[in-house]
């Protein structure tokens, strides 16, 4: 069994409290669950009103699946027009991981 994790930094555009970023964070979430089967939440910066740190991560029985999904993943999140990807980090833990 293979888990695969991936903070994305991200930042807000036209973002002025913690109500509006609440608004564009829960459908990026939803939309990556939703379509990638993945485990996601807001993961950090939670008093910041522009800028959040979403966590991502999968599961299955190869890496290359898990690489694919978090590959798709942060492309998913990068596309989107209301907020800027600041920085994509990917971890992987596999059988040989104590």
């Amino acid at each position: 069994m293979y888990v695969g994790s991936l903070e994305l930094d991200v930042l807000f555009g036209d973002v002025h409290s913690l109500k509006e970023k609440r608004s564009v964070v829960r459908p990026v979430i939803a939309e990556l669950r939703k379509r990638f089967e993945v485990a996601a939440a807001e993961a950090g910066y939670q008093d910041l009103h522009r800028r959040a740190l979403i966590g991502v991560s999968a599961v299955a029985g190869d890496t290359e699946h898990v690489r694919q999904v978090l590959s798709a993943c942060e492309r998913l999140v990068a596309g989107r027009p209301e907020l800027e990807l600041l920085s994509a980090r990917h971890r992987m833990f596999g059988p040989e991981d104590d």
